[in-house]
């Protein structure tokens, strides 16, 4: 070859982006990284300062009467979007404080000639909220919430949601400053909040306020009614619910507290690292991601913004923490895909969390939050499948404490503690300390229709008695009356739903089906989801010595001992029920044997379950001046209801027939008759045929 073997010709190609080039995937697939045209680059440069490229200013259609129609929608064009980060005098740069705001709609009532549907709260619902922002523990010291307005550090909360009752609807606002510890004042920052509020939005408020601090961030919850000074329906823009009182309230709080330095601000992004929550790095990172069209791409030689850059090193060990948890991907150094479930799959971890603390917190406040392993926690996102019976050891606003359901911390017999969300009416008559059976949708058959059916002869007849004579022989353990009494008592319930018929006292004709039938009327009566059924108001210290017959005497005598645990709030139950056995031989009811070991009759429970309603059945006649009358079977039953009783032994209608005084038990129907004149003849099983008006019902299962 001729010539000079050094000289070579440069042959120029393209001109490409500073970052192109080809990388590889864990999967060895190429990775090739585009120049990005002049309209990409105006795409990022818009995502960068928080706007949206895919929506061009004065398009879009308004979405309704809570978005860009209503007040404030031109104060939230200023607002939204606006960048926290400014230099001072000395060039230094200094960001805005930090504050999250939730935010709901509740719709109490239609527009007029309109249905009331499922999605409208009932008046109920909301008064129970406010209950439950009243509730102990959550002020500093552990007291009650205490409700405030804008002239009253004391108001009057029932009164304000009285006035609100035909409001269309109500706005509910959690407001939380980052820093909120550090305000001096939470109730003067939130009233100066309400004042900016009134001004952006042309109108004063009518607003109560509780400031709740039962949680790292002290927070306040704003109920605002849905109704403009004059009278007139308030419609707030969406975009100022969801930018405009977030930017209002740091507005406040940085004036307050000062605006943050950056090593303040990285300080805080270090702690969100190994954070296992929806963090701010992880939305920087989706949106640089979302910026790239593909990639996050955090090399040091990529053109990226101020805060990015800065913020460089943490995102990158934020992502390696993603990628540990199986959210993130590393296809070349530097180069990273966010997977799209990282976002709900953090959320819901940062709930899970959120809920876990609540649950350590109420075992604390027991004394039972080193006794009970962090392993036995368990959290139930959706219904829980099997049956959780325990003490309520709290109960609360749901995770998002804005709507209308009931977070309960349950200590059960199973060992575990069980975290779930209800809605508020299933767990309206639920206090903390009381014993509950939270149970599923049915899905088998009961066991006292299976016994029925076996109890029935050829021609489809159930006899009671002859259970009664067959269970003696069969199950001498257990009290024999009372169990056959329980059949009946079921069987009282399907007749009335047409599916057994009593023939005469001792005489039911039972279809072959019965277990089938009886299965598909419970599943129609359970409705949705689980039910939460009250088993004892009595907290287990206070059943152990009681003269009455107890949830404890019931679980233990019924099979309870041999399947209770002995960890956790069952543990709780057997030590617990070897004191009450000891208690009872005091009383009288049990004999004991030596070693350990006691002899109790086999009607121990309705023993126990008449002296009690006894005992209370004078005591109240008394105190109405009436002579006490105890019900037996066959006995007639009449007068005016005028209230229920609570006895360890169960719920009783109050019957006052003007002479005398009757106790009997209660159903859930006799409640629409309170302060009526009822009727009815109290029946072998246990229950009472009552007739109301002038026509004779078919009985209530008790």
């Amino acid at each position: 070859m001729s010539g000079d073997d050094d000289s070579f010709r440069i042959r120029p190609g393209r001109v490409r982006d500073r970052g192109a080039g080809v990388g590889r995937m864990a999967h060895s697939r190429p990775v090739r990284h585009r120049p990005k045209s002049f309209a990409a680059q105006v795409s990022l440069a818009i995502r960068r300062t928080g706007g949206n490229p895919n929506r061009l200013a004065g398009t879009g259609k308004a979405s309704g009467r809570c978005n860009a129609r209503g007040r404030g929608a031109k104060v939230a064009v200023g607002l939204k979007g606006r960048n926290g980060w400014s230099r001072d005098a000395s060039g230094v740069r200094t960001c805005a404080r930090r504050v999250a705001v939730k935010a709901r709609i509740v719709k109490l009532n239609p527009q007029r000639g309109g249905t009331r549907g499922r999605q409208f709260v009932s008046g109920k619902a909301v008064d129970a909220h406010l209950r439950y922002l009243e509730r102990d523990g959550v002020t500093r010291d552990g007291e009650k919430g205490q409700v405030y307005s804008a002239e009253h550090d004391v108001a009057d909360g029932s009164a304000f949601l009285d006035r609100g009752r035909e409001d269309r609807h109500q706005f509910r606002f959690i407001v939380s400053a980052e820093e909120g510890v550090e305000l001096s004042d939470l109730r003067q920052t939130t009233r100066e909040l309400m004042v900016q509020m009134e001004a952006d939005l042309g109108t004063k408020l009518d607003w109560i306020a509780v400031d709740h601090h039962n949680t790292g961030h002290p927070h306040t919850h704003i109920l605002v009614r849905g109704i403009t000074d004059d009278g007139k329906r308030l419609d707030i823009a969406g975009d100022y619910i969801a930018h405009g009182i977030r930017e209002r309230a740091s507005e406040i709080v940085t004036l307050e507290l000062g605006r943050q330095n950056e090593q303040e601000v990285s300080s805080q992004l270090e702690r969100e690292v190994d954070a296992e929550r929806f963090t701010r790095l992880d939305r920087m990172l989706i949106a640089e991601q979302d910026a790239g069209s593909e990639f996050a791409d955090l090399r040091p030689d990529k053109d990226m913004a101020l805060t990015i850059r800065q913020n460089r090193a943490l995102m990158i060990d934020r992502a390696r923490k993603l990628e540990r948890m199986g959210l993130a991907t590393e296809h070349t150094p530097g180069v990273w895909t966010i997977s799209p479930r990282a976002e709900p799959i953090l959320r819901e971890l940062g709930t899970r969390g959120d809920i876990i603390k609540t649950m350590h917190q109420a075992l604390d406040r027991e004394g039972l939050a080193q006794q009970r392993a962090l392993a036995g926690y368990t959290v139930h996102q959706a219904a829980p499948t099997e049956r959780i019976v325990g003490r309520v050891v709290a109960k609360a606003l749901g995770s998002d404490e804005l709507g209308e359901r009931m977070g309960l911390t349950i200590d059960a017999m199973d060992g575990r503690v069980h975290y779930l969300e209800v809605p508020a009416a299933k767990a309206e008559h639920i206090s903390r300390g009381n014993i509950v059976a939270v149970n599923p949708p049915p899905s088998i058959a009961r066991a006292a229709d299976e016994n029925v059916l076996q109890h029935t002869d050829a021609n489809g007849i159930y006899q009671p008695s002859a259970h009664l004579a067959s269970v003696r022989e069969t199950m001498p353990r257990i009290d024999h009356e009372r169990h056959v009494q329980s059949h009946v008592r079921r069987l009282e319930a399907l007749r009335r739903a047409g599916i057994v018929e009593r023939l005469d006292t001792d005489r039911w004709s039972v279809p072959s089906d019965l277990p089938e039938r009886g299965l598909a009327y419970d599943r129609q009566r359970f409705g949705k989801g689980p039910r939460i059924d009250e088993l004892s108001h009595l907290p287990l210290d206070r059943q152990v010595r009681h003269e009455g017959a107890t949830w404890l005497d019931r679980t233990m005598l019924d099979g309870g001992r041999e399947t209770t645990p002995h960890t956790g709030f069952g543990g709780d139950v057997s030590s617990a029920w070897e004191v009450r056995k000891q208690a009872l031989t005091d009383m009288g009811y049990v004999r004991d044997l030596g070693g350990g070991m006691f002899h109790a009759p086999r009607d121990l429970i309705a023993q126990l379950e008449k002296a009690e309603v006894n005992r209370a059945g004078r005591k109240f006649a008394a105190e109405r001046g009436l002579s006490w009358q105890p019900t037996g079977t066959s006995d007639r039953v009449s007068g005016k209801l005028v209230g229920q009783a609570r006895l360890a032994s169960g719920r009783f209608a109050m019957i006052d027939n003007g002479l005398g005084f009757q106790l009997v038990p209660w159903n859930d129907a006799l409640g629409k008759h309170l302060g009526q004149q009822i009727d009815g003849i109290a029946m072998s099983g246990g229950g009472i045929d009552w007739a109301f008006g002038r026509s004779r019902s078919r009985g209530l299962e008790i």
